[in-house]
């Protein structure tokens, strides 16, 4: 593989962003291949695990952007760089390229891995892992992640499942207190092979309880948004 490649697991838009500060924004994804992280609940096990891989394919920032731009009929719009982790690509010449044309990208990342890039986004989107996800942080990562965007729009964005999770946001948002946070109701019932169904009530019922959680604590700068992408398509790929 050519050395600015980028594993490509599937490009698909425009659609609205589903969570964290950009809920609601029309963009067009680009999902990356390789993860250096195994969550328990992930949803997008075919950007993750190994055995995709062969479905990943190396793709030049020039071909990609080509196809951005058929997909949004060359009208600027917003570039969510997902996966997978997505900062282990190198996404540089992609983002000079699209924002020459008007595009904006926002970057979605556990924040395990810094680059020298973040600063050339328009959006980081940290979005470190809970207890429940079976990973452990590394914070001086984190750290770095932050410093590398130096002064680029930065948010902070959890998945909350239970109490251990919630406690963790709180801890995260102490260590940066800077930092909008938004808290996402974790969904509880990743794909299977052959069901894509979610447990709505389930989820709804989880959102009910977290937003009781912040208000009991007044932690008023906290954001509390569910993931609208789960609620309208469940856990339909997005292509």
């Amino acid at each position: 593989m050519a050395k600015d490649t980028i594993l490509i697991s599937e490009i698909f838009g425009p659609t609205i962003q589903g969570e964290g500060a950009l809920t609601g924004k029309p963009t067009v994804f680009v999902r990356t291949g390789g993860c250096d992280y195994r969550c328990s609940w992930c949803d997008t096990l075919y950007a993750v695990e190994n055995k995709y891989r062969h479905d990943w394919k190396p793709t030049s920032a020039a071909d990609i952007f080509t196809k951005i731009q058929g997909l949004s009929q060359n009208e600027p719009i917003m570039v969510t760089l997902s996966g997978g982790n997505p900062a282990i690509q190198p996404f540089k010449p992609l983002i000079d390229m699209g924002q020459a044309q008007g595009y904006q990208f926002n970057l979605e990342t556990q924040g395990s891995i810094a680059q020298d890039w973040f600063s050339d986004l328009d959006v980081l989107t940290l979005s470190p892992k809970p207890p429940s996800s079976g990973m452990d942080t590394d914070w001086n990562a984190l750290s770095n992640c932050i410093s590398a965007a130096k002064g680029v729009k930065t948010i902070l964005k959890i998945v909350v499942m239970d109490e251990g999770d919630y406690a963790y946001a709180r801890d995260v948002s102490a260590k940066h207190p800077t930092l909008p946070i938004y808290l996402q109701p974790a969904n509880h019932t990743p794909p299977t092979e052959n069901d894509d169904r979610i447990d709505i009530a389930g989820i709804m019922e989880r959102t009910r309880w977290l937003v009781d959680r912040v208000m009991q604590d007044q932690w008023y700068d906290a954001n509390v948004l569910p993931q609208l992408h789960t609620l309208i398509w469940g856990n339909e790929r997005g292509v």
